[in-house]
Parts: C-alpha cells; sequence; structure tokens
C-alpha cells in the first residue's frame, strides 16, 4: 500500500482536533471507499488519483467544517439564551453565585475602564449590560492564551470547537455518505445479483457499505445539537472561572463555588 508521506506537525493541535478530526469523521465513508476499492499496489494512476482525492476531500471538508460550524453559532447561541459565558454573567443566571460575579463585574470595570452594569440597568437594558460582559468575554479571551497556564480551558475550547464543526458538517456528511452508498450499489449490480460473497470487489464494496451505514448512525444519533450546546457551556463556564487566575495571581485558576457543584 503507498500512501503519501504527511508530517501531522504542520498541523496545530487545535486544527488537528477541532477541524481535521471533523473532517475525517465526516469523511469517514469516501475515505474507506478510496481506501478498499482502489488498488494501492506499487505507484500506479489509480492510486495518485486516489491519494490526492482523499487529501483534497479533507482539506475541503475541514475548511467547510470551519466555516459551517461559525454560520450555525448564533442559532446555537439563541438556543441556549445568549453566547455563556455573557449569560453567565447576568444577574438572572445561577451557573455562579451573585457575590462571585459581582467581584468579577469590579474586576472587568477596572480593566475596561468602564462602569460594570448594576441591577437596575440589566432590567432597563439587558443588552447594553451585556455588551460589558461581552467586552469581559473579549478581554478574557485575549489573556488567556497561554495553552499550558489555562490548559482546561483550552481544552474545553477544543472540544467545543470538534463539536460545533461536526455539527455544522452533518448534512454535508450525510449527503457524501449517501453518494458513495449510491457508487456501492451501483458497483454490485453489473458484479452479481445477488452479490457473490467470495468475488474480491464484491467483499470490498460491502465492507464501505457498512462503513457508511455505521457512519449514518453516527450522525443521526452522536451529531446533535444537545452535544455542542453542553460543550459550549462548559467552555464558557470555564472562561469566566478563569477570571479567578488574574484575581488571585494564581498560576491556575481555583475552581468558584456554583450551583453544579453546590448540588454534588
Amino acid at each position: 500500500m503507498l500512501l503519501p508521506n504527511v508530517n501531522i506537525k504542520m498541523f496545530d493541535y487545535y486544527s488537528r482536533h477541532a477541524r481535521i478530526y471533523p473532517a475525517v469523521l465526516g469523511t469517514a465513508p469516501a475515505i474507506a471507499a478510496l481506501m478498499i476499492l482502489f488498488t494501492w499496489r506499487g505507484v500506479s494512476i489509480t492510486s495518485g488519483v486516489a491519494s490526492t482525492g482523499l487529501f483534497v476531500i479533507l482539506y475541503a471538508m475541514s475548511d467547510l467544517a470551519r466555516q459551517r460550524g461559525k454560520r450555525l453559532e448564533p442559532k446555537l447561541y439563541k438556543r441556549l439564551g445568549g453566547m455563556p459565558s455573557v449569560r453567565m454573567f447576568r444577574r438572572n443566571d445561577i451557573t455562579f453565585d451573585e457575590p462571585t460575579k459581582e467581584r468579577y463585574r469590579i474586576f472587568f470595570a477596572g480593566k475596561l475602564g468602564r462602569p460594570a452594569p448594576s441591577a437596575g440597568d440589566e432590567e432597563r437594558d439587558q443588552n447594553q449590560a451585556d455588551g460589558f460582559y461581552a467586552a469581559a468575554g473579549t478581554w478574557l479571551r485575549e489573556n488567556t492564551r497561554d495553552t499550558k497556564k489555562f490548559s482546561i480551558l483550552f481544552n474545553e475550547n477544543v472540544t467545543y470547537g470538534f463539536r460545533r464543526n461536526l455539527l455544522g458538517l452533518r448534512w454535508p456528511a450525510a449527503a457524501l455518505n449517501l453518494i458513495v452508498c449510491m457508487i456501492c450499489i451501483g458497483l454490485l449490480r453489473p458484479i452479481n445479483w445477488p452479490p457473490n460473497i467470495g468475488d474480491d470487489l464484491t467483499v470490498r464494496v460491502v465492507i464501505v457499505l457498512v462503513v457508511a451505514m455505521i457512519h449514518g448512525l453516527y450522525l443521526l444519533f452522536g451529531v446533535t445539537w444537545l452535544a455542542a450546546e453542553e460543550a459550549a457551556n462548559s467552555y464558557g463556564r470555564q472562561l469566566v472561572i478563569s477570571t479567578e487566575a488574574f484575581l488571585s495571581g494564581a498560576k491556575s485558576p481555583k475552581q468558584p463555588r456554583t450551583k453544579k457543584a453546590a448540588d454534588q
């Protein structure tokens, strides 16, 4: 089997896990078809075409994953009642206790050079208050880029990017899955019908169809809005918690008491 020599280090950690891996999962049946149906013995035109096609598909799907993932974010935030890191600062949100959130508001008022919204401000104009909280979130993202110091936050961000981008690829992946299935069925009919299980090409086609079936079930039950929402909430919560690192000057942020922790 002749495979192209690719150095995986050319991709950074986030790109591999949040963009390349969703692309691999999204194109699994197509990858299986290229790897199984084509002949890989030595250098040949067919193996060269298959190799090129494989990486073109992966590149296109990874770029599409990012595009579609970013495009569905507004809908995701709407389902969550707003961007999680913004919503969790609001007084009507119970993720964090009010004394903790007030400490954070005072801190960001100093960093942003603008007054934090009061309870009355939120009642009068929640959108304007959210502008302050969004600015606080932007400040946090810009100041927590040290992936070693804020490793938990970084990992939550990677998980969110993976699930968001995979959700964005769900329907294109399903369409690609269907195309692969149609090609495989088309290959089976001229060979022998019903299929001859002892035939080598038939066996390979059936394997691709099985992969496509498992892939379809994964898209249906594993790639969901709920999974993306859980990842978005976890990342938003950890982003807000990272404020503790700046308040305490510690190397890693401590975990403030939240409703979830109090219930355990």
